[in-house]
């Protein structure tokens, strides 16, 4: 296996399916799906589940007329709601999962604990960490790859919806946009690569974690890349 634990970012729009908002439990079932071949392989699954299906703190404060501290605890309550919904999932195919919140939270998720969240890993329980980093203005993915460090995780997977990998142009407006299957963590930063924020490109650079960003509907994928399969793109 060419990583033993690995820390699994979702967007909250992969879990809209075919609705406009909220949940569809058909890509949950199947995202757990793929999780639990990760584990039944003998990886160490951490999660980070974005909010977007039903919440953007930057992009819905605004139009509320709530200031964006407000719009982004709103936005860490949205993931909340994601991270019980996988939990669920899991549990209902025989995967022991906890939940993680760095906002306290007692009656549904534990407070986000580093040592206790290693040591879940190492019981083989996948663990889901939720409400981001627990303060306003950083985004889901700077969570990640703050999560991915504090763990020490072989390798950060990015789960894009209907992307499979970085390309140089947005290819759902750009029929001439090329896909990059290996791409440094400087050029994503210098180049303004809208892959994840600049600030998580950077943490991910300081602490030595490859990136791996593929499309989370590829059959098998999480599985492939554990083994060493040549999948989306690969950052480092």
């Amino acid at each position: 296996m060419k990583y033993k634990r690995i820390l699994l970012k979702v967007s909250g729009e992969a879990l809209l399916g075919e609705q406009q908002f909220g949940i569809d439990q058909v890509p949950v079932k199947m995202i757990a799906g793929e999780i639990k071949k990760a584990v039944d392989a003998g990886a160490q699954v951490a999660i980070v589940v974005g909010g977007g299906n039903i919440f953007r703190g930057m992009k819905n404060s605004a139009k509320l007329g709530m200031d964006q501290a407000s719009g982004d605890y709103v936005g860490m309550l949205a993931t909340v709601m994601n991270a019980i919904a996988l939990q669920c999932a899991l549990n209902q195919i025989g995967v022991q999962c906890r939940v993680q919140s760095a906002i306290t939270i007692n009656q549904v998720a534990e407070p986000y604990i580093r040592h206790r969240a290693i040591r879940h890993l190492e019981k083989g329980r996948v663990v889901i960490f939720a409400a981001g980093t627990g303060n306003p203005f950083f985004t889901t993915d700077t969570a990640a790859a703050l999560r991915a460090s504090e763990i020490n995780a072989d390798a950060m997977l990015m789960a894009k919806n209907g992307v499979d990998g970085v390309y140089t142009d947005d290819p759902n407006t750009n029929p001439e946009a090329k896909k990059l299957d290996t791409i440094t963590y400087d050029d994503i930063i210098k180049n303004g690569l809208k892959v994840m924020d600049t600030s998580a490109c950077a943490l991910c650079k300081q602490n030595n974690i490859p990136i791996v960003v593929f499309d989370f509907k590829k059959e098998n994928g999480i599985k492939e890349i554990l083994d060493g399969k040549e999948l989306g793109t690969y950052i480092s």
